[in-house]
C-alpha cells in the first residue's frame, strides 16, 4: 500500500530489493503491488476475503485485527 499510496518511492524500493545480501530474505506485504515488484519477486501471494465477522456487524479485535 505505501508503494500505491506514493509513501515509498518505488526506484528506491527496487533498489534495496536488489541489493540485498543473498543469504537475506525480504518479505514486503500489503497490498496493490506495482508490476515491477511482481516480476522481481519469487513469490506473490494474494488473499480474498470468504467471510469476516465485519460483515455480521463485529468490530475489530483487540489482538487480532489491532
Amino acid at each position: 500500500m505505501a508503494l500505491s499510496l506514493r509513501l515509498l518511492d518505488l526506484e528506491r524500493v527496487l533498489k534495496l530489493v536488489g541489493s540485498k545480501p543473498p543469504h537475506v530474505e525480504l518479505v514486503l506485504t500489503g497490498r496493490n503491488a506495482p508490476q515491477e515488484i511482481v516480476e522481481i519477486a519469487d513469490l506473490v501471494t494474494e488473499m480474498k476475503e470468504v467471510k469476516h465477522p465485519y460483515n455480521k456487524g463485529f468490530g475489530a479485535r483487540k489482538g487480532i485485527e489491532y
